[in-house]
């Protein structure tokens, strides 16, 4: 079934995040025991959580190839104080290519090539930012919805 994309002025979200330096191919190693963290500070905070989604945003290289800022993180309802590495962030504000990918994680590069089409049909360029959130979990991964954001300039 064919991607949608579509343009859309995004607004920030509040994050509790651990930021790690990740090469592009390591993300999938990386991205649990940062979580883990979050959910650990989460948990002993009353009230932080209500019921956000994982979201995960990456700061990307001007180098092709090169490692990664990524931000593994949590919607949370308010500003904190860091404790240890979880830090409060949020997601960048602006307009952006949305496209929603439904299906398993291992195939969510399908969505980024059908944005990446989108922005050369459209004349935009990359802000350098994008993230993922990544919806409820289902039984099924063919069921899973994750929405993937692409900042533009």
């Amino acid at each position: 079934m064919p991607v949608s994309v579509d343009l859309q002025t995004v607004r920030p979200r509040m994050l509790a995040a651990v930021r790690r330096t990740v090469a592009p191919g390591d993300v999938g190693s990386a991205w649990g025991p940062a979580v883990g963290e979050v959910w650990d500070f989460i948990r002993s905070q009353p009230g932080l959580w209500t019921d956000g989604h994982n979201v995960f945003v990456y700061h990307h290289s001007d180098q092709p190839g090169a490692p990664m800022l990524c931000d593994f993180g949590v919607q949370v309802t308010r500003a904190f104080e860091t404790a240890g590495e979880v830090c409060a962030t949020e997601t960048p504000a602006g307009e952006a290519a949305v496209a929603v990918h439904r299906g398993p994680y291992d195939r969510m590069d399908e969505t980024y090539d059908a944005i990446g089409l989108w922005m050369i049909a459209n004349r935009r360029e990359s802000a350098g930012h994008s993230w993922e959130i990544y919806g409820d979990p289902t039984p099924d991964p063919a069921d899973t919805e994750t929405t993937i954001v692409h900042l533009l300039k």
